[in-house]
């Protein structure tokens, strides 16, 4: 009953990173588990984020109009 009250509040994430860390990690391991973590997350970041320029047509050309007027407000 607890086990399943506990799982309630944690996520499938969470649930398996526990499993993980009972089974005892070195430093180093941890270390080499975040990075993947971080590098997973930012690439599905990544792949949104080219989506989106997709989606709504941005171009270079653009990005570079924009950062061109954004300065100009700047220097204002």
């Amino acid at each position: 009953m607890e086990e399943i009250q506990a799982s309630q509040k944690l996520s499938n994430l969470q649930l398996e990173l526990l499993k993980l860390y009972a089974m005892g990690v070195s430093e180093e391991e941890l270390r080499d588990i975040k990075r993947m973590l971080a590098k997973y997350f930012m690439e599905k970041a990544m792949d949104e984020a080219d989506k989106v320029w997709d989606e709504r047509g941005y171009t270079n050309k653009l990005m570079e109009e924009w950062r061109q007027t954004k300065r100009s407000e700047l220097k204002k």
